[in-house]
């Protein structure tokens, strides 16, 4: 799936640090492979501009600015609630499928289903590849992850879109570092766009959440000592706990980080349903994994973008003081924390 990215990503009016997640994870992860980012609303600005990473990437204002770049593949770089695609982006993905570019989406609309998308493809002879497409032939979850030797381990939120794929691409490489065989287990259709491979779990029929979490899993242990499953929503969000808890029940995790915000006192949209203290929160996700599996909240990753330096410390510090547990921020400041809760647990549970 990697071979011959070069994405120009469409961003249109929405290029920002929470209005394109798909685009940032592109740019953060794999930003050898985007050359330019299209949003007319931030044109003339750079990636580092408007996100604070990304360096010199360049924002252009139309799609003839964009070609110049000479991509590859038009990339959608937004996952808005719904997944719905933007009508007004349609002429844009018109433009890229005549040009023979290939169309990468992770949004719920798929794209390779419409009409008048497809014969542009088949004409020039471009793919248009919907990331959040299921799989066929998946069964419901049975537990077969008991089988599987690698230590599991998922993150949890607090909310919805606060961190958990960022967490665990972010400790990755700090795990091997303790000298462990690590994988990342894609979830959602962002993960996937960077590993390259995965199950968008929240594009699966209900009752095949479990079987799909259970599947990418054991794919993902294959010659692995450490699984970092990706999370998805939370146990507290009205509209996507369903996918949080058939995730859990999947996968299957030995253990579980969680992420949260700590300026975010409300759920995502949903101002009427206030987030509880850490602890309570903590508890909320090892009870509801108990009766299938003792799973421990053994760190914590803290998003504080929003926070000046000082003011993120002090959120580190109170939440060490009132969990007990090692806390970060994975990006801004080091992973360490965290991949030692990983590794260390890792070898208490292979010892035992």
């Amino acid at each position: 799936m990697r071979a011959s990215r070069r994405f120009l990503i469409l961003a249109e009016g929405s290029f920002g640090q929470l209005s394109s997640k798909t685009a940032n994870a592109c740019i953060r992860y794999v930003p050898d492979e985007v050359v330019a980012v299209l949003d007319s609303t931030a044109a003339g600005r750079t990636a580092q501009d408007v996100l604070g990473f990304g360096g010199a990437i360049p924002v252009v204002p139309t799609f003839a600015d964009g070609m110049q770049r000479e991509p590859r593949a038009l990339l959608i770089g937004i996952a808005p609630a719904g997944g719905q695609f933007p009508h007004a982006w349609r002429a844009m993905v018109c433009d890229a499928l005549r040009a023979g570019l290939d169309v990468w989406s992770g949004l719920h609309t798929m794209l390779g289903d419409d009409a008048e998308f497809a014969a542009l493809a088949a004409v020039s002879g471009a793919t248009i590849r919907d990331l959040r497409r299921a799989p066929g032939h998946l069964d419901v979850g049975g537990g077969r992850v008991r089988d599987v030797s690698a230590t599991i381990v998922l993150t949890v939120g607090t909310d919805c879109n606060i961190g958990k794929m960022t967490t665990q691409l972010q400790v990755q490489a700090a795990v091997r570092a303790h000298g462990h065989r690590v994988h990342f287990a894609a979830t959602g259709q962002t993960g996937i766009l960077v590993e390259g491979r995965g199950i968008a779990v929240d594009a699966v029929i209900a009752d095949f959440i479990a079987g799909a979490a259970e599947s990418l899993t054991i794919e993902a242990a294959h010659d692995a000592d450490i699984v970092l499953v990706e999370g998805q929503g939370s146990l507290l969000h009205p509209a996507y706990s369903g996918v949080t808890l058939g995730l859990m029940h999947g996968a299957l995790p030995h253990a579980m980080v969680l992420c949260g915000q700590p300026s975010r006192t409300t759920i995502h949209r949903n101002p009427w349903v206030a987030i509880p203290p850490l602890s309570e929160v903590i508890t909320l996700y090892e009870r509801a994994m108990a009766p299938l599996r003792p799973s421990p909240v053994i760190a914590l990753a803290l998003n504080t973008y929003d926070l000046d330096d000082a003011a993120a410390r002090v959120a580190v510090a109170t939440a060490e003081r009132e969990t007990g547990l090692p806390v970060t921020d994975p990006v801004r400041f080091d992973p360490a924390p965290i991949a030692e809760a990983i590794s260390s647990f890792h070898r208490r549970r292979v010892a035992s």
